[in-house]
């Protein structure tokens, strides 16, 4: 203990109290460099905010450096903040790299400012996105299908991203699907990792469309390996489904002008009881293009 008290001691005593304090203030490139400390330390995150905080730190130790070369005169004040400039500086080229590296084709940074950075999504993420569908749009021309009917297996995810699908069951009109809206969600979400399926709908394009496409077991790979992506699809594709099931609910209709509610199953069970009965969920069944596929035998990988 008596060592400890004499080397702090030592530390806090060893130099003498200022007593007299300086008159004139330090020259113009110091308070430049505190400004710009100030202001560099304000930054954000992302890369931009990187960009933001290392450009204005350095240019703040470099002021530093520059004052302590002329005013201070002194080489060891000079040496450290010409080492953390020159760390500053590296770094900011290291992030610019990393922006410049991490660029899309217009659709792709389209699909990014209109569905994923409004979540927060960064860049990088986004990144391992689009690596997984090959960051590659695919083409479908007007009237040709999709996915048909009993024939085409469930071994994708994709997405809508200019154009209008028609969806069909047994000939029978359901709804569109729009751009930023998942093709083939509720298949998706019907089926296991380890399950397959065919569809129980037809897809079918009435414009030019283009939509970007995961591959079922390429795309398990990815959650597996990041788990914050495999969150952000799970919410996607609820919200996907259940605007769906919407489109789906302004069709049904109930006698006496009244609208089904897919909300409420009973409640027209309960206040018309005079009407003709119904059975809503057997109705939603035949209906939805979006129902697990039963009575499906497995197909090879």
């Amino acid at each position: 203990m008596g060592e400890n008290a004499s080397f702090w001691e030592s530390l806090i005593y060893a130099h003498p109290t200022c007593t007299t304090w300086k008159q004139e203030a330090e020259g113009s490139i110091y308070h430049l460099a505190s400004i710009l400390f100030v202001v560099g330390f304000m930054g954000g995150s992302g890369f931009f905010g990187l960009l933001y905080v290392f450009s204005l730190l350095g240019l703040g130790f470099l002021c530093s450096s520059v004052w302590a070369w002329l005013d201070v005169c002194a080489a060891d004040i000079f040496s450290w903040n010409f080492i953390l400039f020159a760390i500053c500086f590296v770094q900011f080229i290291y992030v610019t790299y990393q922006v410049r590296s991490v660029s899309f084709d217009r659709e792709f940074q389209e699909l990014y400012s209109a569905l994923f950075q409004p979540l927060g999504i960064s860049l990088t993420v986004y990144r391992k996105i689009v690596l997984c569908c090959d960051a590659e749009v695919v083409t479908l021309e007007k009237e040709h299908c999709y996915a048909m009917q009993g024939k085409t297996p469930i071994d994708k995810l994709s997405l809508l991203v200019s154009g209008r699908i028609r969806v069909t069951v047994d000939g029978e009109f359901l709804h569109y699907i729009f751009p930023l809206q998942f093709l083939d969600s509720p298949e998706w979400d019907s089926l296991r990792p380890t399950e397959e399926g065919i569809f129980q709908v037809t897809l079918t394009a009435e414009t030019d469309c283009r939509y970007v496409a995961w591959r079922r077991k390429k795309l398990y790979l990815l959650f597996a390996k990041h788990r914050f992506i495999s969150r952000l699809f799970s919410i996607l594709i609820g919200s996907d489904i259940a605007e769906k099931l919407y489109a789906l609910n302004d069709r049904v209709h109930v006698g006496k002008g009244f609208r089904y509610d897919i909300r409420l199953p009973n409640f027209y069970h309960v206040s018309l009881p005079e009407t003709p009965p119904v059975q809503p969920s057997h109705h939603l069944q035949r209906r939805s293009p979006r129902r697990k596929p039963t009575g499906v035998t497995n197909c090879g990988s």
